[in-house]
């Protein structure tokens, strides 16, 4: 290359570099608490470190939301205590060690899920109520909301101040992400919330997937009017949460097509299944020792997620009694109160890292409740799971691991040693189960674009364009009459069966005459 070319385009590539990142925008993060937190924040992070400027909106009642040298917060206050919230939390998951499931229980479920939407829902009144926050917040220009629809502030919040919402989400009870988004779900062939029902389906089965999708119509009847009269009270033109949140310009899913049956989707849904489990650290070295330690036999990871790190003493003795006869090794989350026994192959911590563990070559088992950051963890590092699901979708997602054949589920109610060691065994020893998990784990993360970047970059998307309106179907403006075609079908009734009838009429009319022309005449004729 010529000195007259070289030295103006190496300039460009100096000026460019010291340019740094394009301008970012401002992005205002209202979360949900709990597990529902823990991987938005990982698209929190990325978002900054991309250049874009983020507030986090956080409840001064919080378990898990917490400050950052990252990105700023803005503390609001509520109107309910860490004592009730975490209240709310216990009822939650009280029983889910004691009773046997069943539409008792689904129905106090329910209720729980009402009450503690409620406290969540006052919190939401008052934050929209507090005038000074609410002009600041107005004035700061933010360009998009990032919220978790679980909650209804997020979307309170991008509607009032006119600006594009971003939602970060697993799914909402009752299907309402899909009701709202207006995506089809034909019930021949897309299995219904706890149908236990695949994509191939019997005629029963289909029944039953029938019947259980009513059944999710009449649950969101029960489980959002707390949500649709907040909306009702400050728009007048909005009446339901389901119409507030069918604004959203993009909805970001936590799950794949290696986990979810699959199902029609509309263009401004993405999914980002595995988003939590991108990134892996070296583990400390008293960690590195243990499972080294650990020879051939391996270890088993056990953890129940974020928010149930304990359980009930005589069901922790029967995990207890079932490590003491196994050769591997043993990392348990646990924050209750240790037997003075510990199996020497035990360790109990207060917490893990748990996809660190989980990639590690000597993992053999991951037993763990279902949630999807734990089933994803599993799926990216090949690990089969023994599986506890105890409350909320987990059972759902469980019955997906099953299916597929990488995973044993156990009832947390009713658990023993016995079946513990035998479920343990069969993972161990069957040497199908980890061939499965390989397989779906290789098929997951063969993908053209990691989903933590797929999440940053629709995110941008929406920054950038204002919206995203040219994906909002068409479904949205027209009324149930219109979607499903029935004036269509019956305008084509009608003409159908006038045609017939003048059909009808005009061979009336011809086998009169004729009928009339070949009589035999009278005499007086």
């Amino acid at each position: 290359m010529s000195s007259g070319v070289w030295f103006p385009t190496l300039g460009l590539v100096i000026w460019l570099c010291c340019l740094g990142p394009s301008q970012g925008g401002k992005i205002l993060v209202v979360p949900v608490d709990g597990s529902h937190w823990l991987s938005m924040k990982i698209l929190v992070k990325e978002l900054v470190h991309r250049g874009h400027e983020i507030l986090v909106l956080v409840p001064e009642t919080s378990l898990v939301i917490h400050g950052s040298e990252n990105y700023k917060t803005e503390i609001y206050p509520v109107s309910y205590t860490k004592d009730e919230l975490e209240e709310k939390f216990h009822k939650i998951k009280e029983k889910v060690f004691l009773n046997e499931p069943g539409i008792m229980d689904l129905l106090q479920s329910i209720q729980r899920f009402v009450e503690f939407t409620l406290i969540q829902v006052n919190g939401c009144e008052r934050l929209l109520n507090n005038q000074s926050l609410m002009t600041r917040l107005r004035g700061e220009g933010f360009d998009l909301v990032l919220t978790d629809p679980f909650l209804p502030c997020g979307s309170i919040l991008a509607h009032t101040f006119s600006i594009p919402a971003v939602y970060f989400l697993r799914g909402l009870p009752c299907e309402l992400h899909l009701r709202a988004n207006k995506c089809p779900s034909p019930v021949s062939y897309v299995p219904a919330f706890f149908s236990d029902n695949t994509g191939v389906m019997t005629f029963p089965q289909r029944v039953k997937n029938m019947f259980m999708s009513f059944v999710g119509s009449l649950m969101c009847k029960i489980m959002y009017p707390h949500f649709d009269d907040l909306v009702s009270r400050h728009f007048g033109d909005i009446t339901t949460y389901k119409d507030l949140i069918s604004h959203g310009a993009i909805w970001l899913l936590r799950f794949d097509f290696a986990f979810e049956w699959p199902r029609p989707i509309l263009p401004n849904m993405f999914f980002i299944g595995g988003l939590n489990c991108g990134k892996k650290a070296p583990l400390s070295a008293d960690l590195e020792e243990f499972v080294d330690g650990s020879g051939d036999d391996g270890f088993i990871v056990f953890t129940l997620g974020s928010m149930v790190s304990n359980m009930p003493e005589e069901k922790a003795k029967q995990f207890f009694d079932a490590f003491r006869q196994i050769p591997q090794r043993v990392l348990w989350r646990y924050t209750g109160v240790p037997p003075k026994d510990v199996p020497k192959n035990v360790r109990l911590m207060k917490w893990l890292p748990q996809n660190d563990l989980l990639a590690h070559p000597k993992a053999k088992v991951f037993i763990t409740h279902g949630g999807t950051h734990g089933v994803y963890e599993g799926i990216c590092n090949a690990v089969p799971m023994l599986m506890f699901p105890l409350f909320g979708d987990q059972s759902d997602n469980v019955f997906r691991m099953v299916v597929r054949g990488v995973a044993e589920k156990l009832a947390a109610h009713d658990v023993t040693t016995k079946k513990i060691l035998d479920a343990l065994n069969e993972l161990i020893h069957d040497k199908s189960y980890k061939e499965k998990i390989v397989k779906l784990s290789q098929i997951h993360l063969d993908r053209p674009i990691e989903p933590l970047d797929l999440a940053a970059f629709w995110t941008e998307f929406v920054i950038k364009h204002k919206g995203a309106a040219h994906l909002r179907v068409a479904a949205h403006d027209l009324n149930w009459i219109q979607y499903h075609s029935l004036d269509v079908i019956g305008i084509l009734l009608i003409i159908l069966l006038t045609v017939v009838w003048v059909m009808l009429k005009c061979c009336l009319f011809c086998t009169r005459k004729c009928c009339r022309k070949g009589a035999p005449k009278t005499k007086s004729e």
